[in-house]
């Protein structure tokens, strides 16, 4: 586990985008013609930002369970990337992109 300020400032601030993202997009999915076929992908956003909010806590404040959540956090970051991939929308694919960064930087991190 790393302990200093700047070993992680990078991690926050990709968990950080990808909360905004994925916030984003739940919300402009929302505003879609066919919501029904959106609503894996809003599901998936709020786990997604969800998660990135908990893991940007417990790497905050240095959790000696950081390493557990951030596994957690890579496969459902992942799985948001993925769905939001699905679709065309411009949120979309920009959540997608965002998510998949955040994955590498927590794969970083774990590493």
């Amino acid at each position: 586990m790393k302990n200093a300020p700047q070993d992680y400032r990078s991690l926050l601030d990709a968990l950080g985008r990808c909360i905004a993202a994925c916030e984003y997009c739940a919300d402009a999915c929302l505003g879609e013609d066919n919501i029904q076929m959106m609503v894996p992908c809003i599901r998936t956003d709020r786990d997604c930002a969800d998660i990135c909010r908990l893991t940007s806590a417990f790497i905050a404040r240095n959790s000696p369970h950081a390493q557990h959540i951030i596994k957690e956090c890579i496969e459902i970051c992942q799985k948001c990337a993925d769905e939001c991939g699905k679709h065309q929308h411009d949120h979309c694919q920009q959540c997608a992109q965002t998510c998949r960064e955040c994955v590498e930087a927590c794969k970083a991190y774990a590493a």
